[in-house]
């Protein structure tokens, strides 16, 4: 079996990103996307705040990214922040690593310390279902979700969407649709299959909402960051750790070991 790399994540200010490493970047997501133009790409990465790029740390290449951007919302008749999260790839390989997702929870923690009593939201936009996932498998409180209906966390989706998105935003059916020359997914990425339907609840939700998803339209979802939820994820971590340190020591050293993934694969 062969050993995986070691990587690492680091956010970076937008004016920190220089053109290499935006080219190296773009190089990873026309791996992934159709109608994904160099000068489109470095367009939609100059209205960011920042990006948290993942690296293998042996050969120092860049293997996955996370766009990042905050902006002002009211809740409850007081100022909110929300967190958006823009494009997010990882490569192939590195599938089911934690260290990206732990990199965000680390930065929204020290976030949410700075402005303990001040609601924050993770706001994202997913045109596939692994995103969709990240979302429902490790937030506490979040919308659209197939068990209940949050009229509050809808005000905010559609909040969010006017302010960022208003001539895309199609208010009936809560879609983001930014039309044919959108990049959508290529063929061949994160395809649901009947079987992953007829077994994931949460997966046939996502479709249900986002029908015209391989077309590139977005589902827009907003989650609450709270210390709770934040806290539930670093339980998560530990107790992975530990199982996997456990399982270790019980095999032999020759066989291979099976991963215990938190996050779904981006």
């Amino acid at each position: 079996m062969t050993k995986k790399a070691k990587l690492s994540c680091r956010f970076f200010k937008i004016n920190e990103v220089n053109i290499a490493k935006l080219v190296e970047m773009h190089s990873i997501f026309t791996r992934f996307y159709e109608n994904a133009d160099l000068s489109t790409f470095i367009k939609d990465m100059s209205e960011k705040k920042g990006v948290m790029i993942l690296k293998n740390r042996t050969t120092g290449r860049i293997v996955g990214f996370s766009t990042y951007n905050e902006i002002e919302l009211e809740h409850r008749g007081q100022r909110a922040i929300g967190v958006f999260s823009g494009d997010t790839i990882v490569e192939p390989e590195y599938w089911g690593d934690k260290t990206m997702h732990t990199a965000f929870a680390v930065k929204m923690l020290k976030a949410k310390l700075m402005r303990p009593t001040t609601p924050m939201f993770w706001l994202l936009i997913s045109k596939g279902y692994k995103t969709y996932l990240l979302m429902a498998n490790n937030f506490q409180r979040f919308y659209p979700r197939r068990d209940r209906h949050d009229h509050e966390m809808e005000a905010l989706t559609e909040q969010y969407c006017q302010k960022l998105y208003p001539s895309y935003y199609r208010q009936e059916e809560q879609i983001l649709d930014f039309g044919d020359g959108y990049h959508a997914l290529k063929d061949n990425v994160a395809d649901i299959t009947p079987r992953m339907r007829a077994s994931n609840e949460d997966i046939r939700f996502f479709e249900q909402r986002n029908p015209e998803w391989r077309r590139g339209t977005e589902l827009p979802c907003v989650s609450e960051i709270a210390f709770s939820t934040i806290g539930h994820f670093f339980g998560k971590l530990v107790r992975s750790t530990l199982g996997i340190r456990n399982r270790k020591a019980k095999k032999p050293s020759r066989m291979a070991h099976s991963t215990c993934v938190l996050w779904p694969k981006v």
